[in-house]
């Protein structure tokens, strides 16, 4: 667990200070931010996804909980650990710009999300465009993480970074795209009194939408496996459970296992159609391959009876010897 965490915070880190930092430097660019933070998603979850699953989202988390994927438990302890990372990636990069020549001070926005005066919509839209957007992304996840979408599982991250790359495009110009609420606490508090105000929006909206997510596909789609214990409807506590990035990129231990699998069934084939080899029987002697001598022969089953032998067999063996053969 204390792995898992790390790679979550270390993940949320690097999304909300490249991701944020290109909105910085580049005056919000739609194009330049949007691929900012789709490439932070796809080398982190390429880099950290086979340890926690590469989440850095709350929402995320959220979703696959519900979706049968993830631990009541392991998800608030991931909350804490992305909303600790994106804090921190929210503090580096205030202090790295500050030290830069980008005219940005300590109360200006710093990639925040906004609404009203602090955004291009009102409040009931921003609510829609955070909970649409976020659905959209978690559909995502939830589809090529499932493990009968095997075909995909290597290029999961890649899909991942695009819809989030997508989806920024749709929504910079709108709230600033947030999707993701430990994103939009990293710099609110760095951001000034607007971004702080607006912020429960975005910590709302993204939940709500992956909530959605996480119960309509497996309604809709069926699980591809037994919920882990502790999840969905199932507040109870759960064991540590491995969530589906985890399990898509391990999936060398599946195969081993299956492939050990069909090598015991051709063990088992082979042993049934190898006929037993008869013993080897001279003069009432019998050879014993287990201590290499000849042993007294054993009395033999009688042969089948057929039809011109009238249903009598001869004895397989002349027991009368008791001299071992020449």
């Amino acid at each position: 667990m204390p792995q898992k965490l790390l790679a979550e915070l270390l993940g949320t880190f690097v999304l909300v200070f490249v991701g944020c930092g290109a909105a910085v430097t580049t005056g919000a660019d739609v194009v330049a931010t949007g691929l900012a933070f789709g490439i932070a998603i796809v080398i982190m979850a390429y880099s950290f996804g086979r340890v926690s699953g590469g989440h850095f989202n709350p929402a995320v988390s959220l979703g696959a909980a519900l979706a049968g994927r993830l631990s009541w438990r392991e998800t608030g302890l991931y909350a804490a650990a992305q909303t600790v990372g994106a804090l921190i990636g929210g503090l580096v990069l205030a202090l790295t710009v500050l030290a830069s020549d980008v005219g940005w001070e300590f109360g200006d926005p710093l990639g925040s999300n906004g609404f009203g005066e602090g955004g291009q919509v009102e409040v009931g839209g921003a609510l829609l465009i955070e909970i649409v957007l976020t659905f959209i992304f978690l559909l995502v996840i939830l589809a090529v993480t499932d493990e009968r979408n095997r075909a995909v599982a290597a290029q999961a991250p890649l899909a991942i970074g695009l819809a989030l790359a997508a989806i920024h495009f749709v929504g910079i110009n709108a709230t600033g795209t947030s999707v993701n609420p430990a994103r939009s606490i990293g710099v609110a508090f760095f951001s000034g009194s607007d971004a702080i105000q607006d912020l429960w929006l975005f910590i709302v909206a993204p939940l709500v939408g992956a909530a959605i997510a996480g119960a309509v596909y497996p309604l809709t789609f069926g699980r591809d496996k037994d919920p882990v214990p502790g999840s969905g409807l199932n507040f109870g506590a759960g064991g540590s459970s491995d969530p589906a990035f985890t399990q898509q990129w391990n999936q060398q231990a599946y195969g081993q296992q299956a492939y050990g699998q069909q090598v015991q069934q051709v063990q088992q084939v082979q042993q049934q159609s190898v006929p037993q080899a008869q013993p080897i029987i001279q003069d009432g002697w019998q050879w014993d391959p287990a201590s290499q001598q000849w042993i007294p022969a054993q009395q033999q089953p009688a042969a089948p009876a057929t039809p011109d032998q009238g249903g009598w067999a001869p004895p397989a063996s002349d027991q009368t010897q008791v001299r071992p053969p020449q």
